[in-house]
């Protein structure tokens, strides 16, 4: 009896496995079907306008060309556009890293109340518009801001920062700082304080303990935040043009100059995608380095 069961029993199994093994892709159908709507086809209509040809008289043709990317890859304007955008954004991050670890590592030692209101405190910015952010810094670093009156008097001499690469890279810390704090501050979260503890009592200094336990463990949060923080300033637009004003251009204005001045859209397409795949190609390169540091250091 016990043999027939299972005999009977085994082929009515089979056709659970190809049902089973659709299961998951039935149940991610949804969410892909709105990533392809909201993501996939709009980069895609992009890239097919990318290649399209423009005339100034017409508009844009229905005609295959390569000039729009022969002109971002060629043209030293361009090259340097780029070049501003992509090294801002660097020292960006760099900023966001040496000022946001440090805050994540005191805030994660905190005790409540405190932890909550320095918590508070660190995204309290992100409830507030970038265009009003961008415009309180206007103020505050104009000729007749905050900065320029406090220097004034304690007898310094004024600056010109509104309008420079300063005004922007400062704004853009203040910005993108809580992208920082956040992830390094849930790597902390999951430490073991006793690890920490042990290496104290084994005579390790508080610095060798961050540098040799602490630090390697919160390389993932690091590496989270870094991409962040890189990619959203790559791509900033509100703060280059309101600080940057008309002669400091980023990738970000130039597109929309493109787009919505010169009515040139291919082109504003084809320098699009060209940021895209050069914040790709840093990211991914960015993130190996990093993998492979944090496998070493953890052997």
């Amino acid at each position: 009896m016990s043999s027939a069961a299972v005999a009977i029993a085994a082929p009515s199994a089979s056709p659970q496995g190809p049902s089973a093994s659709r299961a998951p892709w039935l149940l991610s159908a949804p969410a892909f079907t709105l990533f392809a709507c909201l993501l996939l086809v709009p980069l895609a209509l992009t890239a097919v306008l990318s290649f399209q040809v423009f005339d100034h008289a017409t508009g844009v043709k229905n005609s295959f060309t390569l000039a729009h990317y022969a002109a971002v890859l060629t043209d030293d304007y361009y090259h340097g556009i780029f070049w501003r955008t992509l090294w801002i954004s660097a020292l960006t991050t760099l900023i966001c890293v040496l000022v946001g670890a440090p805050e994540a590592y005191v805030l994660s030692r905190m005790r409540s109340p405190w932890r909550s209101i320095l918590l508070l405190v660190v995204l309290a910015p992100l409830l507030v518009s970038v265009v009003v952010r961008a415009f309180g810094w206007s103020m505050l670093l104009g000729p007749e801001g905050v900065v320029n009156q406090a220097m004034r008097a304690v007898g310094l001499p004024s600056m010109r920062i509104l309008y420079t690469e300063a005004a922007v890279v400062i704004a853009l810390v203040h910005v993108m700082l809580p992208f920082m704090v956040i992830p390094v501050w849930t790597s902390l979260q999951k430490l073991d304080p006793g690890v920490e503890d042990a290496a104290l009592s084994l005579q390790a200094s508080h610095f060798t303990t961050l540098r040799r336990i602490i630090f390697p463990q919160v390389l993932p949060g690091i590496l989270s935040g870094s991409l962040i923080v890189f990619g959203l300033s790559a791509s900033a637009f509100a703060i280059p043009g309101l600080l940057g004003g008309r002669r400091l251009k980023m990738v970000a204005t130039v597109v929309y100059d493109e787009y919505l001045h010169e009515l040139n859209w291919p082109l504003g397409a084809a320098i699009a995608l060209t940021l895209l795949l050069a914040n790709l190609a840093i990211m991914l390169s960015y993130n190996r380095v990093l993998e492979r540091s944090y496998k070493k250091s953890l052997g």
